[in-house]
Parts: structure tokens; C-alpha cells; sequence
């Protein structure tokens, strides 16, 4: 008998909810029958959505929540005042196991601190990181951290190193991840105090791939695995990253609408550049995980559309089969071990 893999979907967050996320989450259970979605939210609102759908109603469920938290408000206060918000009945779901994981493409501040606050970090986790996956020349890279620590210690660096490295050869399955911290150059000596004091630190890991500095031009040529970061570098790294794809998708459209010649070489191009379009869409790949908490939490994209909430949970399934949380919990408690000794 299947597994089913039980997700909690916050129907009221994201700049498109209820549609889309309610749309991401009825395709999601059309491609798997090995996942039952839970939506909290507005019953009401929800149920009006899901009425115009055909679909397996075994597979959807729904949860009524009275409050929705906004992302203008300040993180940690929402979670404490606003009990009954999807966020919050979501969260406390993965907490007591009544759903293997929550996907959210609401305030971002308020699903981070929630993590770490309803679900709860992994005994010897510092401070989970938030890893999403960026396309590349050669496929794609983690980045980590792109969002929730913007003052890490080399310590934390050097836990992202090791929680990213096990998400990629598990998950995404890419054999021995090559490690990078992001630089301003190649050589050892360069960075910031940060950069040089984790350097040392991730050379001496025995269980990473370590393979040095990266430059932020370097990342998109797929030159390591694994991207690591403080928060505030990854996230401008991840918002220029999408803003430069944005642009250079609406040049090239403009582009080929200019003149007659422009729409006859589109037409000829277009098959090839649909697919390298594709292949750079960061949608394909869902959202990014919150690594190092007891239970999964996602975080898609405030603008998401269907197409990357419907990813976001069929990435789910793949996490708990492989029993992601259980070997980040092994290689933490192995390291503690190690230290002790």
C-alpha cells in the first residue's frame, strides 16, 4: 500500500491566493496519488474556489482558519497574536504529525519565524537555513542561506554546508555536491571576516565537498552545487538572479515584435528558446525548504502561480521518502559526537 504524503497548503498567502494556490494544489493531487493536501484558510472562500474543479475530493481537505497574516506585519507579534491564521493552525498541524509538511507562499517573516518557533529546530541545528534551488548552465545549485539569517556565524556557514550538500545528493541527486562559499575572488585570503574565519573551517569538513570560493558571476555557469551564504548576501543574489531573467526574457520578446524579420526568426526560434526558457524557470523546481527543523516547511514565492505551488508540494513527497530531516538529525548529532570526543 502507498504512503500518502500529507501536505498542509496555506490557501490565503501569496500576492494570487486563493486562485492559484488552490489551483497548484488541484494539479499537484491530479500528478500524484500518493499525496492528500490540506487547505487552511477562509472555508468558505476555499470551498467557492475548489467547487469550479474536478478533482479526487479524497485527496483535498479542508481546514477553516478565521485570521490571515499580512506581510506588512511584524513577523513574530503575527505569530503570537494571530492563533487561528493559516499560518499559525498550518505550522502547529507539522508540529503535532497530523501533516508531514507546510507550504506557503505567504509573509515570509512570519513562515521563518513560525518554523523555528511552532515546528521547531532539530536538537543541534543553530539556525536553519532557507535553500532554494537556482537554475543553472549545467542545471541547478542551492543556494543557502537566501532569506532567513542575515547575521550568521562561520559555525552556521559551515551546518548550511552539510544540511545543503545532504539535500542535494538525496533530493535532487547530484553524487559528492561540490561546496562553494560565495567570495569576492578565488583565493583564500579575500572576503570579508566572515568569509575568511569559514573558509578554514568548511576546508577541514571530512563529509563535504569543499571546493573553495565562488564569484556570484560564476554561479549561474553551475560552477558548485552548493552555493553558501549568509542571508543577506543570498537573497540579493537570488532577487538579482530573477530580476536579470525577468528583464532579459521581456528584451527578447520585444525584440523579436519589432519588425517583420524579428517575428520570423522568433517563429523559428521559438521551440529551442521555449525549452532554455524552461530550463531557467526557477518554478519548475517548487519552493525553498526551511533545512534543520523537525518538520518540512516551504516557502514559495509571494508572486507564485499554480505551476511552482503545485511543484512546491510534490517536492514534498520526494523529501519524505528520502527522509531528509532524519539525515540531517544523523549528521548534526554525529558532528556533536565527534566534538565531544
Amino acid at each position: 500500500m502507498k504512503e500518502i504524503t500529507k501536505v498542509v497548503v496555506d490557501a490565503m498567502g501569496g500576492d494570487n491566493a486563493p486562485h492559484e494556490i488552490i489551483k497548484g494544489a488541484v494539479e499537484a493531487v491530479g500528478k500524484s496519488d500518493a499525496i492528500h493536501v490540506i487547505l487552511v484558510g477562509k472555508e468558505d472562500v476555499i470551498n467557492q474556489e475548489l467547487s469550479g474543479y474536478t478533482y479526487n475530493k479524497e485527496q483535498i481537505s479542508v481546514v477553516h482558519t478565521s485570521e490571515v497574516i499580512e506581510t506588512a506585519e511584524p513577523p513574530v507579534m503575527a505569530i503570537r497574536r494571530k492563533k487561528d491564521s493559516s499560518i499559525v493552525v498550518g505550522l502547529k498541524m507539522v508540529k503535532d504529525k497530523e501533516a508531514d509538511a507546510f507550504v506557503s507562499a505567504g509573509s515570509s517573516g512570519a513562515v521563518l519565524a513560525g518554523g523555528q518557533l511552532l515546528v521547531g529546530r532539530i536538537k543541534g541545528v543553530e539556525r536553519p537555513p532557507l535553500a532554494p534551488l537556482i537554475p543553472t548552465e549545467k542545471g541547478f545549485s542551492i543556494l543557502i542561506d537566501c532569506g532567513a539569517n542575515v547575521d550568521a556565524r562561520p559555525s552556521h556557514l559551515v551546518q548550511f554546508a552539510k544540511m545543503g550538500s545532504i539535500y542535494m545528493e538525496h533530493i535532487m541527486g547530484v553524487k559528492n555536491p561540490k561546496v562553494a562559499i560565495v567570495n569576492i575572488g578565488a583565493e583564500e585570503e579575500k572576503g570579508n571576516a566572515l568569509v575568511k574565519e569559514t573558509f578554514p573551517m568548511l576546508k577541514e569538513c571530512k563529509d563535504i565537498n569543499f571546493a573553495g570560493s565562488i564569484e556570484a558571476r560564476e554561479i549561474p555557469h553551475g560552477q558548485a552545487d552548493v552555493i553558501v551564504c549568509e542571508a543577506f548576501t543570498g537573497n540579493v543574489i537570488l532577487k538579482l538572479y530573477e530580476g536579470v531573467a525577468s528583464v532579459l526574457v521581456s528584451k527578447i520578446k520585444g525584440g523579436m515584435k519589432q519588425n517583420l524579420r524579428g517575428m520570423i526568426g522568433g517563429l523559428l526560434v521559438k521551440p529551442v528558446l521555449k525549452k532554455t526558457m524552461k530550463d531557467f524557470d526557477a518554478s519548475e523546481y517548487g519552493g525553498a525548504p526551511l533545512l534543520g527543523l523537525t518538520g518540512l516547511v516551504v516557502k514559495t514565492h509571494g508572486s507564485s502561480k499554480a505551476k511552482e505551488v503545485c511543484n512546491s508540494i510534490l517536492q514534498c513527497v520526494t523529501f519524505k521518502e528520502e527522509g531528509i530531516n532524519e539525515k540531517i538529525k544523523e549528521c548534526i548529532q554525529a558532528e556533536e559526537k565527534s566534538a565531544q570526543e
